[in-house]
């Protein structure tokens, strides 16, 4: 099934021609009129140069009215093989179909509401059939049977023309082109980003993402450039301010040779507080006993963290290198891009 863009929209019309698939671009003057276009020509010309296939409208009171606008159009530079006139469909647009037929032009009938409608312009060898089945339903008619039935018309007498499902709503509106054997669909922009969302698919991107991560990158790739850490002859008043500074729930508490004391969370500062008082604030945090903190080489990888994390059921990790501290990895940092 033929995928078109359906706009005038000069902005998303490149961004969605970048995907480097679609079969080409139908649009209307109400459209470009909706963009705020004033020469309607100059426009044209330069929406051909962007796709590969432009439908445009070809109008006019008689069929000799539209042929002649037609290639009124075509003379301003449009290529005759990447150009298709749409034509509302009547005895005057089928006639008009015929006529630009036979000069080997092609020709959407579009307008189409009726299998009968249908059938003539597929008779008088329309390029392409299009049913508006969302103006269609808004109406209150079945435009789905409808399609169906010109897909079979079509199939079943052997008419070259292919049918088009526009005036696309949904997303759903796109499963039922698929399902009914449409030939072409033409798609709004805003629909045509959607189609490739699903919430499972989104999940499941994300989980391989991180994934991948844990099993590539190494924790010394990971943690930023800052290094948490304090002197053991700080207050504790003074260690909470660089703590704050840090934007880390924990600083390291290095000897003056440089060794690890200890790690100080904000856990142990409301614990300290707690059992206390305020005059803990005026204590070196030297003072304080600290157990062995749980580290982890800049080496490792960050599964290797993640089990870490795991089996301690602890929220910050100190990193270290060659047993010294060079900084603190968080739990969050696990998931971080």
């Amino acid at each position: 099934m033929e995928l078109y863009l359906d706009s005038a929209d000069l902005k998303e019309i490149e961004t969605a021609f970048g995907l480097g698939f679609l079969a080409g671009l139908t649009t209307t003057p109400t459209f470009m009129h909706r963009e705020g276009v004033t020469n309607l020509d100059e426009t044209i010309v330069k929406l051909a140069g962007l796709v590969p296939v432009l439908q445009i409208e070809a109008l006019g009171d008689t069929a000799e009215d539209v042929l002649k606008d037609a290639e009124r159009q075509l003379a301003l530079g449009l290529d005759p093989a990447k150009t298709v006139f749409k034509v509302p469909v009547s005895l005057e647009g089928v006639r008009a179909c015929k006529l630009l037929r036979d000069r080997g032009y092609l020709v959407n009938v579009h307008l189409v509401y009726t299998i009968q409608q249908a059938y003539m312009a597929a008779s008088a060898g329309a390029t392409y059939v299009c049913v508006l089945a969302g103006r269609m339903q808004d109406q209150g008619y079945d435009a789905l049977t409808l399609l169906g039935d010109v897909v079979e018309m079509v199939d079943a007498y052997g008419f070259d023309s292919k049918v088009m499902f526009s005036s696309v709503r949904n997303t759903e509106h796109v499963r039922n082109a698929i399902e009914l054997g449409c030939h072409t669909i033409t798609v709004p922009w805003k629909i045509m980003k959607a189609l490739t969302e699903n919430n499972f698919t989104a999940v499941g991107t994300t989980q391989f993402i991180e994934h991948t991560r844990l099993i590539t990158v190494k924790v010394g790739e990971t943690i930023n450039g800052t290094n948490p850490t304090v002197p053991a002859d700080l207050t504790l008043t003074e260690a909470i301010v660089k703590m704050t500074e840090y934007g880390f729930g924990a600083v390291t508490v290095v000897n003056p040779d440089g060794s690890v004391k200890g790690v100080f969370t904000d856990g142990d500062l409301r614990r300290k507080l707690s059992a206390e008082g305020r005059d803990v604030l005026s204590k070196r945090i030297g003072e304080f006993e600290y157990r062995m903190p749980i580290a982890i080489e800049t080496s490792a990888l960050l599964n290797d963290a993640a089990d870490l994390f795991k089996k301690t059921s602890v929220d910050t990790i100190l990193v270290t290198d060659g047993g010294r501290p060079v900084g603190m990895l968080d739990i969050q940092d696990l998931k971080s891009a």
